[in-house]
């Protein structure tokens, strides 16, 4: 596990943290790179920092800025509606996809005078056809200040756009490559949640739903 695993799978609360041999290098990781730290040639004192007045914490209180589109491997973002605006996740998530058979199998009596006839072993497949596609998407949102008041740090606006999709409704239009190569344009939100995060700044989210689509149930003749 590298360190950037280590410190992600910390912030989020993750079960890769059973993983980690020793959980002092989690720590370690994580006051190292992500709180903010002084390099060694730098003096701190009554006149600011080598003698230069400065707010404390200026510039290195700041966290990472989110990433663009353009700078995500794989990018998701959310729609109320087809052509509406859409909601990119400022960080990009992990996502996990689990796909799904229906099959009607019926165990029958089945006569055979050979024993080494396998084609009497087994069920009788009647039919199948596919189930929705469960969808897992595990992320953070990061505010802009690592440590202060609660309306500088958390992040209050992605967490609260975040929310208003989640609790919409109706089904939810969303955009990422590995969905769309599955054919996934819509989904329906299961449930969701918010676990404890480490940092003033950061927020985890889990986020469970099903692929949605367009169906006809009757047939048009």
């Amino acid at each position: 596990m590298e360190n950037k695993d280590i410190i992600f799978a910390s912030l989020l609360g993750s079960k890769v943290l059973k993983t980690a041999r020793n959980l002092s290098l989690v720590q370690n990781a994580i006051r190292d790179r992500v709180l903010p730290t002084f390099p060694a040639d730098v003096k701190i004192n009554q006149s600011g920092i080598n003698g230069l007045q400065v707010t404390p914490f200026e510039g290195l209180n700041r966290a990472d800025a989110p990433l663009s589109s353009e700078q995500q491997y794989f990018p998701m973002s959310f729609s109320f509606s087809e052509n509406g605006e859409n909601f990119l996740l400022p960080y990009e998530p992990m996502i996990d996809i689990k796909g799904k058979n229906n099959i009607i199998r019926r165990n029958v009596a089945k006569w055979r005078a050979d024993i080494s006839n396998l084609d009497t072993i087994g069920s009788i497949k009647e039919r199948w056809n596919q189930d929705d596609y469960e969808i897992t998407i595990t992320g953070v949102l990061i505010g802009s200040i690592m440590t202060g008041k609660v309306d500088d740090c958390y992040p209050k606006k992605d967490f609260e756009k975040l929310r208003d999709l989640l609790t919409y409704h109706k089904e939810l239009y969303v955009y990422c490559e590995p969905l769309q190569l599955l054919n996934i344009n819509k989904i329906v939100i299961e449930d969701f949640s918010f676990p404890f995060t480490k940092g003033e700044n950061v927020q985890a989210y889990e986020i469970k739903a099903f692929s949605d689509g367009s169906y006809k149930l009757l047939y048009e003749a």
